[in-house]
């Protein structure tokens, strides 16, 4: 169980619109090594280990991951708010709005969506 302060420990304050760099950013959110991949690895690796200290480092790790989460789709969030539907067409962002609008969705900045076969993907990798 956690609790949630309804503050970030790390404010996020974009001072100018940019939806160029908000299309390479949300492959931190939701792409093959983004935040959302990495918590839930973290979260789900915890289970499998053999004493309670361990459990609780992934569970700490995995629970940090999911702040990353949080700033990250602040910065997206921020980048975009408010773009004219000129700054979306130039970004090359019509799918990406066509589908969700300005919400935070998780993708890869090449536009595939997060899914957990993505990581184990990554994870034959290395």
């Amino acid at each position: 169980m956690w609790i949630y302060n309804r503050t970030m420990q790390y404010p996020v304050k974009i001072k100018n619109r940019n939806p160029e760099m908000a299309k390479v950013i949300i492959s931190q959110y939701g792409g093959p090594d983004g935040e959302l991949g990495a918590s839930l690895r973290y979260l789900s690796q915890r289970f499998g280990m053999p004493d309670n200290k361990s459990k609780a480092i992934l569970n700490d790790v995995g629970t940090e991951e999911l702040a990353h989460l949080e700033m990250v789709g602040s910065i997206v969030n921020q980048l975009t708010e408010g773009i004219s539907i000129e700054e979306i067409k130039k970004a090359g962002m019509e799918p990406y709005y066509t589908d969700h609008g300005l919400g935070v969705y998780p993708q890869a900045a090449a536009g595939f969506p997060w899914t957990a076969a993505t990581d184990v993907v990554i994870q034959r990798r290395y």
